[in-house]
């Protein structure tokens, strides 16, 4: 195996780059978290339906599924 595989797989700690170069689940969609979060505070979470479906999307596009 090349060296520099060998080394991509050691930064990666053996994830797929896939996996690897997508951002940490508290990272990624900060957009609608934050909508979502203001939302469930202030209304309830069963008055922020839209809002929680529209970051469920969000994290699905990165492969996380919540």
């Amino acid at each position: 195996m090349p060296k520099g595989k060998e080394v991509d797989r050691v930064e990666n700690k053996g994830e797929p780059q896939e996996v690897a170069s997508r951002p940490k689940p508290c990272c990624a969609c900060p957009e609608t978290r934050k909508l979502r979060d203001e939302c469930i505070v202030e209304k309830g979470e069963e008055n922020c339906k839209d809002l929680i479906e529209a970051h469920r999307k969000c994290m699905k596009q990165f492969g996380y599924d919540v």
